[in-house]
């Protein structure tokens, strides 16, 4: 159980490092052999209406986040939805 709370930890660490987000929230995590895969739900600024310079509106996203045994993040990805997220492992 510590470890998965570990998991989570560093997906949410290293999503607001690296995306300029404003909330994080795991949704997902699960341990595949020696890979721990997990899916963010994630709200960013809309990027259109922020290019046009109109008023801010926060857009949910998802976040696929895959690590190795140490936690060492091996990939991430934006997924189109979080139903995506089960493709995004195949």
């Amino acid at each position: 159980m510590n470890k998965i709370i570990e998991v989570k930890k560093t997906v949410v660490k290293f999503l607001k490092e690296n995306i300029n987000c404003h909330d994080v929230t795991v949704i997902k995590i699960e341990k595949v052999q020696e890979i721990w895969n997990s899916v963010a739900e994630v709200y960013e600024d809309d990027s259109f209406l922020k290019s046009m310079n109109l008023p801010p509106k926060q857009v949910r996203l998802y976040y696929s986040v895959k690590m190795d045994e140490t936690l060492e993040i091996i990939s991430f990805e934006r997924l189109n939805s979080f139903e995506g997220a089960d493709s995004a492992d195949q």
